[in-house]
């Protein structure tokens, strides 16, 4: 019976990871190719001269700029030499397939490889993109792209430094607009400390599976282990949620959306371990089964998978970075903890072979 489960736990578990390997690749081909955390903190300070009904902001952990146009007049983003990259109007969203930007931005790397008809001295030829007022898209001035930190962070590792200032050329019409900001190396956590606090977390809460299932303490354990595992469930979903916000996602429609096509099986997982602790916290028959492979899907999917935070400065969450490494911090004790705890009480629980009893001794006569 345990074997039986357990081999459907594998089969669950490999088929969730090949759907999201699946998923995984026309997200990233949208652009959806955020970083899980970085040392570098891009920020807009502001658009000069200002333009009412236009606002810009960093988004994805800094890794693409968001510009949205409601003025009622086209507003184009220029390219690297100069030309007509972008164009933002009442009209929706075009891009210059003549532009090098257009193929270039489409990855934070840059290294897209450069079709011919792509020439910044040719006129613009515009495809449209999209309806709304909006655009995001990666820009080589506001980022970092050197795999070593700058001299001055190799210098002094323990301060921020101003890596650069830089601007982002504009036209609303004829004028020339700019959008400016700053890009700032910040010192990276100590993710040893990180780790060794989510091993002792755990490793704590895999020690619930020790005490016998059908003992007093037993049950107690395994409810406490059920409410662990809400608790980081619910963890995974608000991280996942974050990580939507900071891609830029507006409102509740444009939330569910993100989540739906780009975090599903994260946010699945997160809400399938919130079902499994709260099965435990019933008392419900198989609620070791249920909380190991909970805990294992959490762990894997919503913990190993965001676990880069535990190193990186900046979060692609919009609140602080320490916020975001104790939420994974706590999908990655509570997961890994309960498939221990669940896996110890279903190895308890196994059937053990009945010992023969030994042979009878054969009774030997001895002759008077």
């Amino acid at each position: 019976m345990i074997r039986t489960l357990l081999t459907r736990a594998g089969l669950v578990a490999a088929g969730a990871l090949a759907a999201t390997l699946a998923t995984a690749a026309p997200a990233a081909a949208h652009g959806a190719d955020a970083p899980d955390g970085t040392d570098y903190r891009t920020t807009v300070t502001g658009i000069s001269p200002a333009r009412e009904g236009l606002e810009v902001r960093a988004v994805e952990a800094g890794a693409r700029l968001e510009l949205t146009n409601r003025s009622g007049r086209t507003v184009e983003v220029m390219g690297y030499s100069g030309e007509p990259y972008l164009r933002v109007g009442p009209d929706g969203v075009y891009e210059n397939t003549r532009s090098p930007a257009t193929y270039l931005n489409r990855t934070i790397a840059g290294d897209t490889t450069l079709p011919a008809e792509a020439d910044p001295a040719a006129a613009p030829s515009w495809r449209r993109v999209a309806d709304g007022p909006s655009v995001r898209w990666h820009d080589q001035r506001t980022l970092y792209r050197e795999s070593a930190p700058p001299a001055a962070a190799r210098a002094a590792p323990d301060r921020e430094h101003r890596v650069r200032d830089w601007a982002v050329p504009l036209r609303d019409g004829t004028e020339p607009v700019e959008i400016h900001g700053t890009l700032d190396w910040v010192p990276p956590p100590d993710a040893y400390t990180w780790w060794a606090v989510s091993v002792v977390g755990l490793l704590a809460v895999g020690a619930l599976g020790l005490p016998a299932a059908g003992s007093t303490l037993g049950a107690r354990s395994i409810a406490a282990v059920g409410a662990l595992l809400v608790g980081g469930g619910m963890a995974a979903v608000a991280y996942t949620v974050g990580r939507e916000l900071d891609a830029g996602a507006q409102g509740v429609g444009g939330l569910l959306l993100g989540l739906l096509t780009g975090q599903l099986w994260i946010l699945l997982t997160g809400f399938g371990a919130v079902a499994a602790g709260a099965y435990a916290l019933a008392r419900r028959p198989a609620a070791d089964f249920a909380v190991a492979l909970g805990g294992a899907c959490l762990a894997l999917f919503a913990g190993v998978g965001n676990a880069a935070v535990f190193a990186r400065a900046v979060a692609p969450v919009p609140w602080s970075a320490t916020g975001a490494r104790l939420l994974v911090a706590m999908v990655l004790i509570t997961g890994v903890g309960a498939t221990a705890a669940g896996i110890l009480r279903l190895h308890a629980a196994r059937p053990r072979a009945a010992t023969p009893a030994p042979a009878p001794t054969p009774l030997t006569l001895t002759p008077s």
